[in-house]
């Protein structure tokens, strides 16, 4: 299952709604994108699409951030998935909410698979115009 839209930021929010309506159950999504793609752009309007007054930033140092009681954001950039792992953030994710994890890879993935967690996969690029192309997969056990 897959959505392939190029997106404004202007029209950003109610292509969140789409996302929302097609992850239906799903909470974990993993982001990825170059830098500067779009992918904090992406969890902020999310944020706000749910309703948190929160001002979202990367947790680039901090590796996860929490946004009211149901809204997890992290960033493994620097300290990649085995470090995501070993300081038990894999767990974090049994949390009802939603979980945004930027600069995901494919061994998160199929660590992922592997404990049969459901999830988003968000790719962000740029494209012309100051748009975006998103390509939305889910996974689903």
């Amino acid at each position: 299952m897959k959505i392939q839209k190029t997106i404004s930021l202007e029209n950003l929010n109610s292509f969140i709604d789409e996302i929302l309506e097609f992850s239906h159950e799903c909470k974990i999504f993993l982001l990825a994108g170059n830098l500067a793609s779009g992918k904090t752009t992406f969890v902020q309007e999310f944020a706000k699409k749910l309703g948190l007054e929160d001002d979202v930033t990367s947790p680039t140092f901090s590796i996860q951030q929490t946004y009211g009681d149901k809204f997890f954001h992290y960033d493994i950039y620097q300290n990649g998935t085995e470090n995501f792992i070993s300081s038990g953030l894999l767990e974090e994710l049994d949390t009802d909410g939603y979980h945004m994890i930027e600069w995901a890879d494919e061994k998160l993935e199929k660590i992922l698979d592997a404990y049969m967690y459901d999830f988003v996969k968000v790719k962000i690029k740029k494209a012309k115009d100051k748009n975006r192309n998103y390509e939305v997969t889910k996974c689903i056990h």
